[in-house]
């Protein structure tokens, strides 16, 4: 059965992602290319979370009116669409990328989830 692995990040709007990850970078010595990045492993993988700001207008998170996205580690995205499909959720879309499988659904208060099923290794900024 699929399952959730861990949390994969947050994702949250603020008015200038740049200024803001320059920030955490500066302060609490964390950055990467999409925000604060901390690897840890999962098994004999290697994996990541991420705290990651994005733009005030984004529309990433639509359509959920939010100002922050859930993200999830899912370790089989195919059979969690499934489970999902089967309980009446609607799935709002997918994409694979290099870096990982994505799908999205929105939870019972509206707030956008990112389901992600990592692969390749741990970005190492």
């Amino acid at each position: 059965m699929a399952k959730v692995t861990g949390l994969g990040g947050v994702f949250y709007k603020v008015a200038d992602p740049a200024r803001t990850r320059a920030w955490y970078q500066e302060m609490l010595g964390v950055g990467g290319k999409w925000g604060a990045t901390f690897p840890w492993a999962q098994g004999d993988a290697e994996a990541f979370s991420l705290l990651s700001p994005f733009a005030a207008d984004s529309d990433y998170f639509a359509p959920s009116e939010a100002q922050f996205m859930l993200n999830l580690r899912i370790d089989d995205l195919d059979g969690m669409i499934a489970a999902l499909e089967a309980k009446g959720i609607p799935i709002l879309g997918r994409q694979d990328e290099d870096y990982g499988r994505f799908a999205w659904i929105l939870d019972c208060d509206g707030i956008k989830v990112e389901l992600w099923e990592q692969k390749g290794p741990a970005p190492t900024s």
